[in-house]
């Protein structure tokens, strides 16, 4: 996985809605990224778009995934 959220989240509603992907949900505490469902927006946009909606700067990168992993997904995805 390349994205998550870390526990500074405070559940403001900005980053689920703008993800095109729907890799976004409530978890028991704090937002989530399902990393099967988390492509980077790549396929979508340029950058990743709950990355720019976050106010608090919480979304950070992990393991670094390549552009041909995330777009395999993508393509999984949207195929």
């Amino acid at each position: 996985m390349t994205l998550s959220i870390d526990s500074d989240c405070i559940n403001c509603d900005m980053c689920e809605p703008e993800c095109p992907n729907k890799a976004i949900t409530m978890g028991l505490a704090i937002y989530e990224i399902d990393p099967a469902r988390c492509t980077e927006c790549e396929g979508h946009y340029p950058e990743p778009q709950c990355v720019n909606a976050c106010p608090i700067d919480c979304i950070s990168q992990g393991e670094v995934e390549s552009k041909e992993t995330l777009l395999a997904r993508f393509a999984a995805l949207w195929g």
